[in-house]
């Protein structure tokens, strides 16, 4: 979950390409309107979004007792942010730019059932 189109779209496009489905969505709000019944094996998500951080995404989620695993990334990386997102349950923390080698490993670590 991106609120650029460009990143969702070569988001999903690499998730696809490892064989794995894929749901883009621009916000946390259309994520939580669409996927209230799915139950996604992984969410990626970026921080700053519209509306609601993908953090506070997050957050809700686990308050929802929806413990998927979540991948965070940012291009405005704190060790506060990556501390919050961790403690929240983030199975990795990416900072952009990264190139594709790095979500491909996290994402097949998470998949997988471990840490990257």
């Amino acid at each position: 979950m991106d609120d650029d189109e460009a990143v969702r779209t070569a988001t999903a496009s690499l998730v696809r390409s490892l064989g794995y489905a894929a749901r883009t969505y621009a916000s946390a709000q259309d994520f939580l309107r669409d996927g209230q019944g799915l139950s996604p094996d992984c969410l990626i998500t970026d921080v700053q979004m519209p509306g609601m951080t993908g953090v506070e995404l997050q957050e809700r989620l686990r308050s929802e007792g929806r413990t998927l695993p979540v991948i965070v990334v940012t291009a405005f990386p704190s060790d506060g942010l990556r501390q919050r997102a961790l403690a929240g349950g983030a199975c990795a923390f990416l900072e952009k730019p990264f190139g594709g080698d790095v979500m491909v490993r996290s994402l097949q670590s998470v998949l997988e059932g471990g840490r990257p």
